[in-house]
């Protein structure tokens, strides 16, 4: 059985004074309680101040799409190294800023953990010297970074396609080590030995006090950031002292005291970057076959005065046979043959540029057009609605007056990263995503990443994606179809300016339930299809902690949009 704080190098470090740096004693005359008190009210500070003062930058500014991420700033590790790095991925412009900003990151969280942790000690364990805590936590605060920086940039991707899958693999692994990491601050052998069910019980509702807190900041008017930000720094004070006392502490011996458990975790951890790709390779619309569609296995109803062309989403695959109706087309990544039918094509066919794609759009919609003489609908799906609507702002005079847009993807392109050998914003973050995505294709050979054509086109016409998808074009009637997974796509806002459907689902699983492909010929017969779930919003809100912060348009020469309206400072879309 361990005595308490028995860790063999906190000892030592503690030195045989009692008195150094606050005695680990209580007065018999109770001034114990009075110090306890102070230091106790100092921890509080200390952690609400930095918070407080993000939410204060964050309101000068009128970011609102980050005030979610400000009370994460005094979090319990590794959550508050998640922050600093989604920050710092984002807003580097060269290598030499992406350097000093690291080792300014380093510097500010290892000096803010020692504040925290000396703050946090039980007064039952004489406290380990200042020195030595700080060039200790100074050394785990660089190994931090580098555990947690390869789900920083997943947050980076996920923000440029707007897809809950890469969010989540972001996270997951965080959740995972932070009962390992959190004792990495105060326990000389964290690395050894399982964490105890105090660890994991704080981790989980350190986990649940950042994401009710990014709701709550975020929900507040401006003005009121600050405040909520400085209350939620406050929790993360009380957190931090339960989390120590926990570690240095325990009240049951350490399971699996002698295995280094911690580097099997960090291990487990990185493995999950790895497999996304494989992952991926099994979401809806990517099993090797077309998809059973009502819309192309039986004839439209005799009132649908459209001609309708499909169009795929990425990873898709098409077989080559045709729709039952002759007035149904699949849209062919491939283009057509020397008949006009659409060519079969596999999943790599769909790795193109939009700009190509929308190429290939136009003239199959105006074979069709001719060949049956009715107005054209278009349904896309995922890259295949992204692709439809951008043709609809590149023809706005085309046959096509009717679009159903299937998991578009919602405010897409809010991170850049320029291309290789270009210097630019995210150079780090983009070069961190080509290793990874590069070493997960060595086992998936998938061919997707960072550099997948169709991503470079979101990263080039950003501005686009970010503000216009989801806004009306004159003459067309748009519906969007959105899975509930959709919300936690995107910081919490007014993103659609069209009517919606919404219904829970994930992304790409909507168009072959039943009901919704009952709404689809609704629509396409004249009628007016929407519905909202009322806990989309909600799940806007719990989503805007865990997002990383958007690059302001205005700021990058590449998108030339000083003067473009930006969602992440108005809330909404399409606003001229």
């Amino acid at each position: 059985m361990p005595r308490p704080g028995g860790d063999p190098a906190l000892r030592r470090a503690a030195g045989a004074r009692p008195g150094r740096l606050g005695s680990g004693r209580r007065s018999s005359r109770g001034g114990g309680v009075g110090r306890l008190d102070k230091r106790f009210v100092a921890l509080l500070v200390v952690a609400a101040a930095p918070p407080a003062v993000e939410g204060i930058v964050l309101d000068v500014f009128g970011f609102r799409a980050a005030d979610g991420l400000a009370p994460q700033v005094s979090a319990v590790w590794p959550y508050d190294t998640y922050h600093d790095l989604r920050w710092l991925f984002v807003y580097h412009d060269s290598w030499s800023t992406f350097a000093i900003g690291l080792v300014g990151l380093v510097l500010f969280r290892a000096s803010l953990t020692t504040a925290l942790v000396l703050l946090a000690w039980p007064r039952q364990v004489p406290r380990p010297s200042l020195r030595w805590l700080g060039g200790r936590t100074l050394a785990l605060t660089a190994v931090i970074v580098v555990v947690v920086s390869p789900w920083a940039a997943l947050s980076i991707a996920a923000s440029v396609v707007a897809l809950s899958w890469l969010l989540l693999a972001s996270l997951l692994p965080l959740f995972l080590l932070a009962p390992f990491l959190q004792r990495a601050a105060v326990v000389g052998t964290w690395w050894r030995g399982l964490p105890s069910i105090e660890l994991v019980g704080w981790s989980l509702l350190n986990i649940v006090v950042l994401t009710v807190s990014g709701a709550l900041v975020w929900s507040v008017p401006i003005g009121w950031t600050a405040p909520v930000a400085a209350i939620a720094g406050a929790i993360n004070g009380l957190l931090w002292q339960r989390t120590v006392f926990s570690a240095v502490l325990p009240r049951r011996p350490v399971h699996w005291a002698r295995v280094p458990a911690a580097p099997l975790a960090i291990l487990l951890a990185f493995i999950v970057p790895v497999v996304v790709q494989p992952a991926l390779a099994a979401l809806p619309g990517r099993s090797g076959k077309p998809p059973a569609i009502a819309l192309l296995d039986r004839p439209l109803p005799p009132t649908v005065r459209h001609a309708v062309i499909f169009v795929a989403g990425n990873g898709s695959v098409y077989d080559g046979q045709p729709p039952v109706d002759p007035n149904v087309q699949w849209f062919s990544y491939r283009g057509l043959d020397a008949q006009g039918k659409s060519l079969p094509f596999g999943a790599r066919d769909t790795f193109r540029s939009i700009e190509s794609s929308v190429a290939l759009l136009n003239t199959q919609v105006e074979l069709l057009h001719r060949r049956t003489g009715r107005p054209v609908a278009v349904v896309g799906q995922s890259e295949g609605a992204i692709v439809a609507r951008t043709y609809l702002a590149a023809r706005p005079h085309s046959p096509v007056d009717l679009l159903a847009m299937f998991s578009p993807l919602i405010n897409a392109g809010r991170s850049y990263y320029p291309p290789p050998g270009v210097s630019g914003w995210g150079v780090a973050a983009g070069w961190e995503l080509r290793a990874i995505f590069g070493l997960a294709d060595v086992i998936a050979m998938s061919g997707i990443g960072p550099e997948e054509p169709f991503v470079r086109s979101i990263l080039d016409n950003a501005p686009f994606y970010r503000n216009d998808l989801m806004c009306p074009v004159p003459g067309v009637r748009i519906v969007a179809f959105l899975p509930t997974t959709t919300a936690t796509e995107a910081p919490p806002g007014k993103y659609a300016g069209v009517p919606v459907f919404e219904m829970p689902a994930v992304h790409g699983g909507l168009l072959t339930q039943p009901v919704i492909q009952e709404r689809l010929l609704n629509f396409l017969e004249g009628a007016p299809v929407s519905k909202s779930e009322s806990d989309y919003t909600l799940l806007q809100d719990v989503a805007a902690a865990w997002q990383a912060p958007p690059l302001a348009v205005g700021i990058n020469p590449v998108w030339r949009g000083e003067r473009l309206p930006d969602p992440a400072f108005t809330g909404r879309v399409c606003q001229g």
